[in-house]
């Protein structure tokens, strides 16, 4: 089967690139031709997305949208499996070329901001069929900035998007969580179990002496840092030792989150707080060796959250709220424990990471609940998975609404 890959950057910026560079050679250790149609070749210091030798690359950028188009008909594939394409516009037409199949990693065509979240007066989870209504909550509910020329660009644009949605052979997903949302719009998806590739993982021994919690991720609104570091003095005043918490990552709210951290130094002499900006995956396998706990304080529902996953391959349990697909991964008790998340609280998150750390014998049952949560999560249950959809779509078989 000769399968074109879609996707927006040729590049490792985040989990959708990251799987990218995953199941491109997974597929061609199959037996599968496989190609790579990007839109752009951007950001340059970030690390290419992995692709097989020989397989064709098609960039929009260089090239044009007809002249790629032209290129990619005439590489002949079976079916496109679509990652997300930033233009709904060439989203459209290069359905014309073969059967595609999208993977719904994100609120594509389900919101105007993305982000599925009522952040005034505090943050809420929006359960709402996007339409026409949503602009009436777009500014009182903070949904996504106050530019009402932002606001109508993207709700023309996620619109134009669904239409892209409705034109695929099938839609997959890795949530419960994302296929009902598709549900929720008369769509249909199928849920398959993503793969989470890491790093050797060691097995460090939880001396319980210090509390060591990382946050892994973007940092902005939506993620939940600020959340998180105002949870901390409540867990310093249960745990009475040493904590240190290692923020990796960046993004647009990393100085306001830094700031916070630095007053939270002046109260609390036994808090230790790091950030390390951006890390690459080998690196982040290195600072999970090293930590006790993962904390994913996003108040807005995560279609999945790969670092969870990620993180139990590595023995460590997670405390997070209970939003979107998290709960695909996090079974309170067993792989960690979830905070309650309407509305989301530092308080709430405080006693969640507490219950994983309080009693020695708890927290390796959570250690030993995480690895075999991860195992659900590989290449070798998802290529299958996955195969069976491509195939069905490539001989014609349509299965959306």
């Amino acid at each position: 089967m000769r399968v074109a890959v879609l996707t927006w950057s040729s590049r490792r910026i985040g989990g959708v690139e990251d799987y990218v560079s995953s199941v491109l050679p997974a597929l061609h250790r199959a037996g599968h031709d496989v190609a790579l149609l990007h839109e752009i070749d951007e950001p340059a210091d970030r690390v290419a997305i992995d692709v097989p030798p020989g397989a064709s690359i098609f960039c929009v950028a260089s090239l044009g949208d007809d002249a790629t188009l032209d290129a990619l008909r005439g590489w002949t594939p079976d079916v496109l499996y679509n990652q997300g394409l930033s233009d709904p516009s060439f989203g459209e037409r290069v359905t014309s070329v073969a059967p595609s199949v999208f993977f719904l990693h994100s609120y594509v065509g389900t919101c105007v901001s993305g982000g599925k979240t009522f952040k005034r007066p505090m943050p809420v989870a929006c359960n709402r069929r996007f339409g026409w209504p949503c602009l009436l909550h777009y500014f009182p509910h903070n949904c996504g900035g106050r530019s009402p020329i932002t606001m109508w660009s993207e709700f023309t644009r996620q619109s134009a998007q669904q239409g892209v949605l409705r034109h695929q052979a099938a839609i997959v997903t890795h949530t419960e969580h994302m296929r009902n949302e598709m549900a929720r719009h008369g769509l249909h998806a199928e849920v398959v179990p993503f793969p989470i590739e890491t790093s050797a993982p060691a097995d460090m021994p939880f001396s319980g002496e210090c509390w060591r919690l990382l946050f892994a991720g973007r940092m902005d609104f939506l993620k939940g840092g600020l959340v998180f570091l105002d949870a901390l003095p409540h867990v310093a005043a249960v745990a009475k030792r040493p904590i240190h918490v290692t923020l990796a990552g960046d993004g647009p709210d990393r100085q306001q989150w830094e700031a916070r951290a630095q007053e939270l130094r002046g109260g609390w002499p036994n808090l230790t707080i790091e950030f390390t900006g951006w890390v690459t995956q080998q690196q982040m396998g290195t600072i999970m060796n090293a930590v006790d706990l993962l904390v994913v304080p996003s108040v807005w529902p995560e279609p999945f959250g790969t670092v969870g996953p990620t993180a139990g391959q590595h023995g460590l349990p997670s405390a997070a709220f209970a939003v979107g697909g998290i709960r695909q991964w996090l079974v309170d008790g067993v792989s960690g424990h979830l905070a309650p998340a309407d509305p989301p609280s530092a308080a709430g998150l405080a006693d969640a990471i507490v219950r994983c750390l309080e009693d020695p014998l708890h927290y390796t049952a959570l250690r030993l609940g995480a690895r075999q949560m991860s195992s659900n999560f590989t290449m070798a249950r998802h290529l299958p998975a996955l195969l069976a959809v491509l195939e069905r779509a490539a001989a014609g078989e349509r299965r959306v609404v």
